[in-house]
């Protein structure tokens, strides 16, 4: 999700990609909330770690706690920063429950994230 956000409200400024440490699969119910908000992942992938180690990035942001205890260090990282949502995918209960897990998460990262990255965009123009 914070993907597809972050391509939709930054995308001319920002290069995003996304990974986790346990990659399984584009979970159906972030396509759903996403749309819910007028963005389409669906063309996304779930991507593992070891497709990116090595590669440059400026910044890498880990999301869930699960991932800041088991992230590699990116060694072409020029920083890393943890920002810490619930993983929705280990969210349990009815469907609505759940539907609701992902939408504050989604919620969340739209509103933590991306005026996070956007501060970092003003402060490079600067």
């Amino acid at each position: 999700m914070a993907e597809g956000w972050t391509r939709h409200l930054l995308g001319g400024h920002v290069d995003a990609f996304s990974a986790g440490t346990a990659p399984s699969g584009l979970h159906p119910l972030a396509v759903r909330v996403m749309k819910e908000a007028g963005v389409d992942i669906s063309g996304q992938r779930s991507k593992s770690l070891d497709e990116f180690l090595g590669t440059p990035f400026d910044l890498v942001i880990t999301l869930c706690d699960d991932a800041r205890q088991s992230c590699p260090i990116f060694s072409g990282a020029a920083s890393m920063v943890h920002m810490g949502f619930p993983d929705p995918a280990k969210a349990s209960g009815t469907e609505e429950e759940v539907l609701g897990i992902y939408r504050q998460v989604r919620d969340r990262i739209r509103s933590e994230l991306i005026p996070f990255l956007n501060e970092l965009i003003c402060r490079s123009r600067a």
